[in-house]
């Protein structure tokens, strides 16, 4: 028998821009006479690759465009991609919330899916009758629900608000409970989007190692979509990399990965002013959001590219909305599987707040690279309270480490090399 749980066959999904549905009464009946006649929709002919940096000549866009693989029992299969690549499209005809425009997708099955915060959910219901809701909907007997409902409510964390409506609730703990009951209803299939940023890094980490449980000992299958390259490297089998709606490459997935970053690595010549539209940026933006990063050596010229032992800035533009005393803003610095460095700028390590709204430069200096060559990336991000990501960006920048002299009996390169390093405010100045 094959276990071969999941079988996408030419699977395509097109969207009318600018109207609801399909955008007009003309359009409507020019359809239905083509279907009552036994000719295909007149409107698939016409339909653009999904570019949004391009502007197109038709109004019809293929969100997903001939998308064929297959998944196997037991697999965890990573999702990347930039931001309108078609990941959440994909994900939500999986889970049958859409239905696609052409091609067929089969599943073998129970699935569970967290596609965003809160997905399932009533509002007006507690989090415990949300619990059995959500169990009913999955197919559970309630039997099955009580067993595994002290396990749920542990996993959450949210004990104390468990027989209060979940509107009241924040986001976090909204994503926490909703995860929880996904993961511990035994769904043969798990379907999790980029929800999970909205937790905080501990929880993070806790669903992570959960996911990875259910998949490795559990023979249960996985769909992850996350733009935390560290996280679907470390859980992932094998990845997609969807582009503009078609499948761009596939395989293990750290060559998916690297591929991906090979497609997003631009000369960017040191300087990287964002827009806002950067596919690994995620926050709530309600206290700051970064405006560029600049990489620069002790001559304070502009570059990329550096030699093992150089020096290097790395200046940031921050625009403060609303200040706080307990921001945390950090840079970390590595590959798409490990992060081999954390500059942390925070009140717990003596940091006197920013006291200033407006545009606040930061630099960190750092004396020596001691990094192997290679290409490394660049993730930034300001906390709150240390609780939630305000605004934070996966790869916000890439740089080259070449070949360079390094002392022999440097033992802290050996050190570094080999551990995370965590370097605080000494580095840090602010403008």
């Amino acid at each position: 028998m094959s276990n071969i749980v999941i079988k996408a066959e030419n699977l395509s999904k097109q969207y009318k821009l600018g109207e609801i549905g399909t955008g007009s009464i003309a359009h409507d009946i020019n359809r239905w006479w083509y279907r009552l006649r036994g000719v295909d929709d007149p409107y698939l002919k016409i339909g653009e690759e999904n570019d949004r940096t391009k502007k197109g000549e038709s109004n019809y866009i293929w969100a997903l465009k001939d998308i064929n693989f297959e998944v196997r029992k037991g697999e965890v299969l990573g999702i990347v991609g930039r931001n309108g690549a078609g990941k959440s499209t994909l994900l939500k005809i999986l889970s049958r919330t859409t239905s696609p425009t052409s091609g067929d997708v089969k599943i073998k099955g129970r699935v569970a899916s967290l596609l965003e915060v809160g997905t399932g959910f009533h509002p007006e219901l507690t989090g415990r009758e949300n619990i059995y809701l959500n169990g009913a909907i999955l197919g559970m007997k309630k039997k099955e629900i009580v067993n595994k409902f002290d396990e749920i409510v542990d996993f959450a964390g949210v004990e104390r608000y468990i027989d209060t409506p979940v509107k009241r609730y924040s986001s976090g703990m909204y994503v926490r409970l909703a995860f929880a009951v996904a993961a511990y209803l035994e769904p043969e299939i798990l379907i999790v989007d980029e929800v999970l940023a909205v937790g905080d890094a501990e929880f993070q980490k806790k669903c992570l190692g959960k996911m990875k449980d259910v998949s490795h000992n559990d023979g249960r299958t996985v769909l992850f979509v996350s733009h935390n390259m560290a996280a679907v490297s470390a859980l992932c089998d094998s990845g997609i990399l969807l582009k503009n709606g078609l499948i761009n490459f596939e395989g293990k997935v750290d060559d998916v990965l690297r591929e991906y970053l090979n497609n997003r690595r631009v000369d960017s010549g040191g300087v990287v002013v964002f827009t806002g539209n950067e596919p690994e940026r995620f926050g709530e933006k309600q206290y700051a959001c970064w405006k560029s990063i600049r990489l620069l050596n002790e001559e304070d010229v502009v570059k990329d590219s550096f030699v093992m032992g150089e020096s290097l800035k790395i200046q940031l533009e921050l625009d403060i909305f609303k200040t706080s005393d307990e921001f945390e803003i950090g840079i970390g610095i590595g590959n798409f599987q490990e992060v081999y460095s954390h500059y942390l700028l925070s009140p717990w390590e003596g940091f006197t707040t920013i006291s200033k709204k407006g545009i606040v430069m930061l630099e960190v200096k750092i004396p020596k690279i001691y990094l192997f060559p290679g290409d490394y990336i660049i993730t930034i991000w300001i906390c709150v309270r240390g609780a939630y990501y305000d605004d934070a960006i996966h790869s916000a920048i890439n740089f080259r480490v070449d070949e360079g002299k390094i002392n022999e009996h440097d033992t802290y390169f050996e050190r570094f090399s080999k551990n995370t390093q965590v370097y605080t405010t000494s580095y840090w100045n602010i403008k």
